[in-house]
Formats: C-alpha cells, structure tokens, sequence
C-alpha cells in the first residue's frame, strides 16, 4: 500500500462546518431566542465559527455581537452533529450554557447588530413554532443537559446512540 505525502493527506481530510450558540433561560425555563433579519426561523445567540476560531470563543463573540452581552460560559451541553441541509454543508453545532436571565436583562438589551431585529424569552412550546425542528429538538436536549450537568452527543438535536466498548 503506498501512502500519500503528508501534505496531499492533509489537502484530502474531510471539512466540517461548525457553529457554536448560548442557552440562556430565565428562572422559569424560558428561552432567550433572537430573531434575525436575514431568515425566518428564530435562533438561539450564536454563529458560525471562524477561522482559527475555537467554538467557545465563538460563542462568547457572538453574544457579545448580538446582544451586547459579556459573560463566561458554563458547562457545554450539546455536541451536535447536522446533515448536509440543501446548500449548507455537514457540520457540528455547540451549545454552551450561558445561565439565567432576568426579565429585566432581556427587556434592557438594545441590540446594535444589524443581524438581529428583536430578543425575546419564550417557552419551550412557544419555541417550537418559532426555531427550525433540529433546534427545537437542540433546545429541548440542552435543557435536560442542564438538569445532569453532562454534555449530550446528538445527530439532528436528537440524543445520540452511542457504543461504549
């Protein structure tokens, strides 16, 4: 078998996409969704990575970015893996815990992002009509992954079946 040079090894890996988002909920499990100028569905505070950019710095960018907020990030809670979806390529999806919200924070964000239209914290249910079904399903696991203090493997926001050996 021969092998290939490094470099044309390299050139030949498969590339991934990857985004990395924040869960923040208020004291009644309300979610804290923005709703985006550029598509329909709502999304949770986040984006894709760059770049040379590690996923939780992207997180942490993309709240500050979108809503003006700085603070560290807790526990990551869902690694999820996405299908090739129309034009967009497969990728990973990170969601890290960013803790509670008030009423109050949500009501004084002023977004100057011109990607984002509106903030708002909605419940699961009201979630379900407003984000696309993978991150409603997202959303619902990253909760539970609050509750266990685990990281959750997902495919389409779907706990993962794993095999341990």
């Amino acid at each position: 078998m021969d092998l290939l040079p490094f470099s044309e090894y390299a050139a030949s890996l498969n590339r991934k996409r990857a985004a990395a988002g924040v869960l923040l909920r208020d004291d009644r499990s309300r979610i804290l969704l923005v709703e985006t100028t550029y598509k329909t569905e709502w999304e949770i505070p986040g984006g894709a990575v760059e770049a040379d950019e590690a996923p939780w710095t992207t997180a942490a960018r993309e709240l500050h970015e979108e809503l003006g907020m700085t603070r560290a990030l807790g526990t990551l809670l869902v690694i999820d893996h996405i299908r090739v979806q129309g034009v967009m390529p497969e990728g990973l999806a990170f969601v890290f815990d960013g803790g509670l919200v008030t009423e109050d924070e949500v009501r004084g964000i002023r977004s100057t992002d011109p990607e984002i239209r509106s903030v708002g914290l909605y419940s699961l249910e009201e979630t379900e009509r407003l984000v696309k079904s993978n991150l409603h399903a997202r959303i619902s696991t990253a909760l539970r992954a609050v509750d266990t203090g685990r990281t959750v493997f997902c495919e389409g926001g779907r706990p993962a079946v794993t095999v341990r050996g």
